[in-house]
């Protein structure tokens, strides 16, 4: 005997949508002129970056065929398949921010009101985030520009050279991040205190025009 889905009770099990509402806690921030061109730039960068893990998948592919079916290693492979997956999740990390799609554990956080988050967000940006973003920008340009003086190459015999493209990806990751960081910040205090004027806020599939 089948039975019609209309009249049928609900499972107790949630549903898709409900089990990406639970697991996405996203705070909904105003959108500001400054915050909308640094986004985009750095999505353009964070979505081309991504082509890198097909590339890498390409790369560690080859590679393996190449040990286990022709017992040809390569140590040039390998350091491509590491610095090539390196800047790929380093320049992601940038774009993570921007689209709020990083994990969240603060469980009081999804709790507190939307001002209340904004607060939080505000907290966590100036004495968190931005004084450890600024540290690392600080310390990784030296360090790379270091590398390139030098003419640094890899340690390994047939490793690859130019280790300073490597090391200038990862100062470029953390000076990504700052941006991302504080195209957050002014989001947050358009929704605190109004300034920068907010142009847009989005609430789900819904976007409203200027805030004021």
């Amino acid at each position: 005997m089948t039975v019609s889905g209309k009249g049928s009770p609900q499972s107790g099990r949630p549903s898709v949508s409900d089990t990406d509402q639970i697991l996405h806690h996203h705070t909904e921030l105003p959108t500001t002129w400054v915050s909308q061109g640094m986004d985009r730039v750095i999505s353009a960068i964070g979505k081309s970056a991504s082509w890198l893990w097909l590339v890498i998948t390409g790369v560690i592919i080859y590679a393996v065929v190449g040990r286990y079916a022709f017992g040809a290693g390569s140590v040039t492979l390998e350091e491509v398949q590491w610095h090539l997956a390196g800047a790929g999740w380093m320049l992601g990390l940038a774009y993570t921010l921007v689209v709020d799609g990083h994990v969240r554990v603060d469980v009081i956080h999804e709790r507190l009101s939307l001002r209340g988050q904004g607060w939080v967000e505000l907290f966590g940006l100036v004495f968190l985030l931005l004084p450890f973003l600024g540290l690392a920008v600080w310390e990784m340009i030296p360090y790379a520009h270091s590398s390139w003086q030098q003419g640094e190459t890899s340690q390994a015999p047939a490793g690859l050279p130019y280790r300073w493209v490597l090391k200038s990806v990862v100062a470029l990751s953390f000076i990504l991040l700052t941006l991302a960081a504080l195209s957050r910040l002014l989001k947050v205090t358009a929704l605190l205190f109004g300034f920068p004027k907010p142009i847009r806020i989005e609430s789900g599939s819904n976007k409203k025009g200027d805030a004021s």
